[in-house]
């Protein structure tokens, strides 16, 4: 590492001596996901071209193969596919996060070939291939998701200076050689819409320094070559120019006058160029005249966009005019509606209020009536008792009469009872008597046979 800087700045491609011996690579990170976003690596999963075309080729020179191709250009998604417009902050397309789209093929051969698990010889078959710029910037992007970071600048640094281009956006338009592409490989994270893994900031610094220590190659360029190129520019400027160019002559001074050097080159260029002066002249009056008319035909457009405005206002005025005077006349309708209402209720109201106080008065008299009747019946009653009271006392007599007849009744049934009671009373007693006797003469008789038989035992 620390002999890189003293290195002769020769395009030698030699193995990486780096601590990692034998064939077999080692894997940096996650070994399933390649350290890729996880949404490309979705989209590359499930993608038609991943699992029906890729899913055939099952040696590293048929990947090979489609690489050279398929791939042209090496950015995640195709041009197009994928809508970041209006997406800000972490949902912007800056930070490898949002909205997905159609994942290139690119992408789709770099997982490809993880899943071959390719060794040592493989990578440096595919960074060091002469056929396509495209197969050698897989590889090398293969080196930056998988290989630990302390070894990235053994791998680039015998391509540091590379002057092999290629056009790396999807579409075109950003055309980069080898080297530009392997620093911005190692000193940013950042690629179009995705992130490389992070490198560990040591190991970043390191990588810094180095890169400021060592100055980028420029290759020089032949003069012969260049001037067969810069003759055929002119002569592409002068067939794609519309005015005759006037090549510059080393001879002439600024001091000569502006009319002799243009009779000069009027006389050497000759009728033709006095028809190309024309015709640039025509040129410029039918432009001057295509102007004016698009001026007249904007103020005309102007103008009776401005009428139909105004007819527009009008209209709108009647109609609100038109509206407010209709909704005057609902107020007024309105207004009549409910005087009329009113009126009615009123006139409903009185007239509850008679039928009230009728029936307040019939309520009245017939209380008055009934009060009449009451009192009228009353003193018929006491007129008739003041007439009959001899009835009332002789049915007096009767009823005590009749009270006193049930009492003696009654009292007369209870002594019956009472005598009933006392007859039950001896019967039980002397049956008790009896079973008394009956039992003890039993008993004495028991005692007897026992002694007997005692005695006949004995």
């Amino acid at each position: 590492m620390a002999n890189v800087g003293n290195q002769l700045p020769t395009q030698a491609v030699s193995k990486p001596p780096s601590g990692k011996h034998g064939n077999v690579l080692p894997l940096w990170g996650n070994e399933k996901t390649m350290n890729l976003n996880p949404m490309i690596l979705t989209n590359v999963l499930s993608s038609p071209y991943f699992k029906v075309q890729l899913y055939e080729l099952k040696t590293y020179h048929e990947v090979v193969d489609e690489i050279y191709f398929k791939v042209t250009h090496i950015e995640p998604w195709e041009k197009g596919s994928r809508k970041t417009a209006g997406q800000t902050g972490m949902c912007g397309g800056v930070r490898g996060v949002g909205t997905g789209g159609i994942v290139s093929t690119a992408f789709c051969l770099l997982y490809k070939l993880f899943t071959l698990k390719l060794t040592r010889k493989q990578l440096m078959g595919l960074i060091t291939h002469t056929d396509s710029p495209y197969i050698r910037a897989l590889g090398f992007m293969y080196i930056r998701y998988t290989q630990p970071p302390t070894d990235l600048l053994d791998w680039y640094d015998g391509f540091l200076d590379d002057e092999e281009d290629l056009d790396v956006k999807a579409g075109g338009g950003c055309v980069m050689t080898i080297g530009e592409m392997l620093r911005s490989f190692l000193t940013k994270l950042e690629w179009f819409s995705t992130l490389f893994p992070r490198i560990p900031v040591p190991v970043q610094k390191m990588i810094d320094q180095n890169l400021k220590a060592r100055p980028r190659k420029v290759a020089p360029k032949d003069p012969q070559e260049e001037e067969p190129l810069a003759e055929t520019g002119r002569q592409g400027e002068r067939r794609h120019s519309r005015t005759p160019r006037r090549t510059p002559s080393p001879r002439r001074s600024p001091k000569r006058s502006r009319s002799r050097s243009h009779h000069r080159e009027r006389d050497r260029h000759g009728p033709s160029y006095d028809r190309e002066l024309e015709r640039e002249r025509d040129r410029q009056r039918k432009e001057r005249e295509g102007k004016d008319r698009d001026r007249g035909e904007r103020e005309r457009r102007r103008s009776r966009s401005a009428e139909r405005n105004q007819d527009r206002r009008e209209r709108k005025r009647s109609h609100s005019s038109s509206r407010d005077r209709r909704s005057e006349r609902r107020d007024k309708e309105r207004d009549g509606g409910d005087d009329r209402s009113r009126k009615k209720e009123r006139d409903h109201h009185k007239d509850r209020g008679a039928d009230r106080e009728r029936s307040r008065d019939r309520r009245s008299r017939g209380e008055a009536d009934e009060r009449r009747h009451k009192d009228d019946r009353d003193r018929h009653r006491e007129e008739k008792k003041s007439k009959r009271p001899s009835r009332s006392r002789s049915r007096d007599r009767k009823h005590k009469e009749d009270k006193s007849r049930k009492r003696e009744r009654s009292h007369s049934k209870e002594k019956d009872r009472e005598r009933d009671g006392e007859a039950r009373s001896h019967k039980r007693s002397r049956s008790k008597e009896r079973s008394h006797h009956q039992r003890e003469s039993n008993n004495d008789h028991a005692k007897h046979g026992d002694r007997r038989r005692s005695q006949s035992a004995e």
